[in-house]
């Protein structure tokens, strides 16, 4: 491909994740003219104090949470596509959104239990991304401990399957037992949000993604070689020990992070690498995942903008839209199953 050709497969998704911004930034419950939007970043000529603070302190760290979220679970899903050669995998299938889960589940539904403990923990604000991030990373040390060992990829698949499996069984013990109270904070956790988070959280999100980011970038020979089989990665004297840990960890960074403060995102990390394919005709990582990073952070900016209904005060869960957009493709997946690069 040539070097025009790349800067034409980039040029029209950084245009459209621009637009995709500002009409994010726009819309809502309070629209926005775009020009005000323009004139808070470049020029003080006029400020309605209203509007500024709801485009600096809500929407604007609530744009970047998306274009995080959308970018790094797209590439995370491309990830775990390649390394499994399975094109219905994705960045939860090594069971790092379950662990999230447990942790957030014994926080709120196992309150009861822990009495006055459990009422303290919950009035933190931090509480719900501390206890995700706990239960993810847990679940994090449990799969790159078994990659660490493992050479064979579908082991690895079938492991975390099983942690999901296990964490998702303690996690319905305890709702059986919970209170109706905490039963319905959990399930509002695990529709999603992106909407909550302050700007300390959005930097800490950010570097972790950044991190996660580069870790992927490392795997990327490795990466390349895996799409014409392990026998063939070998040969070009590839370590497959070595590849599946980087994967495994720039997957469980990108996916626990994004989970412990966004919750679990359905379809996005399923959904766009296989959009992406279809749209650049190539299967070349040095392309593939910069530009799922694009479309799966234009493709939630969209989701959110729909999700926050713009002109009206009710927001629906971003997991609703984001299912209803990835539910259909996987459904397309399927039906052309013989035509995929795996």
């Amino acid at each position: 491909m040539s070097r025009k050709e790349i800067k034409g497969l980039f040029f029209w998704p950084i245009l459209l994740l621009a637009l995709s911004v500002v009409l994010n930034l726009s819309l809502g419950s309070v629209y926005i003219p775009t020009e005000y939007i323009f004139t808070a970043f470049f020029s003080d000529t006029y400020i309605n104090e209203t509007w500024h603070y709801i485009l600096m302190d809500y929407r604007l760290p609530k744009t970047i949470t998306a274009i995080l979220v959308g970018g790094g679970l797209s590439v995370s899903g491309l990830l775990m596509q390649t390394l499994f050669r399975n094109p219905l995998a994705g960045p939860f299938v090594l069971g790092i959104s379950s662990g999230a889960s447990l942790g957030v589940a014994f926080l709120v539904l196992g309150s009861g239990v822990l009495g006055g403990l459990g009422a303290t923990l919950l009035s933190g604000p931090w509480a719900m991304v501390i206890a995700s991030a706990t239960g993810s990373f847990l679940v994090l040390l449990a799969v790159i401990s078994a990659a660490s060992k493992i050479k064979d990829a579908m082991a690895l698949l079938i492991i975390g399957l099983m942690f999901g499996s296990l964490t998702g069984a303690i996690v319905s013990v305890l709702s059986y037992f919970s209170r109706a109270e905490a039963l319905q904070q959990f399930v509002f956790w695990s529709f999603g949000g992106l909407g909550h988070l302050t700007w300390t959280g959005v930097i800490i999100l950010l570097v972790s993604v950044i991190i996660g980011l580069v870790v992927t970038i490392a795997s990327l020979k490795s990466m390349n070689a895996l799409l014409l089989g392990p026998q063939y990665a070998q040969s070009l004297g590839i370590s497959l020990r070595k590849s599946t840990f980087l994967m495994v960890l720039a997957t469980s960074i990108l996916a626990g992070s994004i989970t412990a403060f966004a919750g679990p995102i359905a379809f996005i990390g399923l959904a766009v690498p296989h959009l992406v394919r279809q749209i650049i005709g190539s299967s070349d990582h040095k392309i593939m995942v910069p530009s799922s990073f694009l479309w799966g952070s234009i493709i939630m900016l969209l989701c959110d903008t729909v999700a926050q209904i713009p002109f009206s005060s009710m927001t629906l869960p971003i997991n609703a839209i984001t299912s209803i957009l990835g539910a259909p493709v996987v459904i397309w997946i399927l039906l052309r199953r013989k035509n995929l690069l795996f």
